[in-house]
């Protein structure tokens, strides 16, 4: 049966059979609005638990705890074990930086791909670390074309690598990961993977040989708490960027011996954090690894696709690219559209969206991973047509 408003809003959450039987909503949180937005996202209350426990840096249970969480952070990935796991403290911007700074020489350059706002920061960061940097450019609806990548190693002497973004959230659009990395290989390259919102859901192909490093983030489809962020990569190519990293706190060199060494973290550990994302790992494999994950990921994306054709809403994606993480949809047409004041009225009904990054055009985006489900995806939708209804506004498939 469908529910009406008044039984989703934030003070009233009616928890329904689905969630309870899958564990992915307790009953008791009556004020927790649903996130379904890119990170942070809605999470499990035992990995919330888990972060009002003190921890010691140096104690050895929190050791023996970063090294649980490093190769569960492997496992999760379906990553052979003989890479090597780097976290790093801060959001994921700050490893992906880490690893552009890394591994990057100084006499090298990168080629980015940038269709959306993460390509754009990609670009920036390396920009400021002094590289030299070319980006292949592509409309935001479209994927990065490897072969764009490639030609530019080819001809432009000294780029070394190339940086791609997996899944832009600036939209939700899914690039080519494993035909880029065959691209790059096959110009003599190596790649940069930005899979902050697909590690642990879509395969990031960690092993392969063009591919000097994956990089995401604790607070994504892992589903714990932001603040930590990693790098996976092979040894062989970490020893071979000793020395590269003009920054201290960034090298990720520096900081993987570290850890090989100690077991400790070079500087203050986000504790809550990684015991919140050690809990997350165990639910990770309790639900059935990265296959399960997307599954339901997946149930969550077409859940959201169907009701919102119900509602005429028009998605700024063809499908066929269209990652199961975020959509991005036109606002409706008329003139009472007001994003902050949409935004207010679903929210009340107990959903937290986000704005669509879009300059050009007003677009407003659904996440759809975190601890949620098909059955969270059509409240949400329904949330979504009775907050359009109440500004006046019904989509008409039609763009702005």
């Amino acid at each position: 049966m469908t529910q009406t408003a008044s039984a989703i809003a934030p003070h009233t959450f009616s928890v329904t059979p689905e969630l309870e039987d899958l564990g992915l909503i307790d009953g008791c949180d009556h004020t927790q609005r649903v996130l379904l937005t890119p990170g942070p996202l809605t999470t499990a209350p035992e990995v919330r638990a888990a972060a009002g426990v003190d921890w010691g840096s140096w104690d050895r249970d929190f050791v023996a705890l970063t090294a649980r969480v490093r190769a569960g952070l492997l496992e999760a990935g379906g990553v052979p074990t003989g890479l090597a796991c780097v976290p790093m403290q801060g959001s994921g911007t700050f490893s992906v930086e880490a690893a552009v700074r890394t591994f990057v020489p100084a006499n090298g350059g990168l080629v980015v791909g940038v269709n959306g706002a993460y390509g754009e920061r990609m670009a920036r960061l390396a920009q400021q670390a002094g590289l030299r940097v070319h980006v292949v450019e592509e409309r935001w609806n479209r994927p990065i074309d490897p072969e764009r990548l490639a030609r530019v190693l080819r001809v432009r002497r000294g780029f070394t690598h190339v940086g791609l973004i997996h899944c832009e959230t600036s939209t939700g659009l899914l690039n080519p990961l494993r035909t880029t990395a065959e691209a790059v290989h096959g110009a003599g390259g190596k790649l940069i993977v930005d899979a902050m919102s697909t590690f642990g859901a879509l395969e990031v192909m960690a092993d392969h040989p063009a591919i000097d490093a994956v990089v995401a983030a604790s607070g994504k489809c892992l589903e714990g708490l932001p603040g930590v962020g990693f790098v996976l990569s092979h040894p062989e190519v970490l020893t071979e960027a000793q020395g590269r990293c003009d920054s201290l706190s960034l090298d990720l060199v520096d900081q993987y011996e570290y850890m090989e060494l100690s077991g400790q973290w070079r500087y203050t550990p986000p504790t809550h954090v990684v015991a919140a994302l050690a809990v997350a790992l165990d639910h990770h494999r309790q639900e059935g690894g990265r296959a399960a994950r997307l599954a339901r990921y997946q149930a969550n994306s077409t859940a959201l696709t169907e009701a919102a054709a119900q509602l005429n809403l028009l998605p700024y994606l063809p499908q066929s690219v269209q990652a199961p993480i975020i959509h991005t949809y036109y606002a409706p047409r008329g003139n009472g559209w007001s994003f902050s004041r949409f935004y207010d009225l679903v929210r009340r009904r107990g959903f937290i969206l986000y704005p669509g990054k879009l300059t050009e055009e007003e677009t407003f985006r659904v996440g759809c991973i975190g601890r949620v489900t098909a059955h969270t995806m059509r409240q949400a939708a329904q949330a979504i047509g009775q907050a359009l209804a109440s500004m006046g506004l019904a989509a008409t498939n039609e763009m702005n």
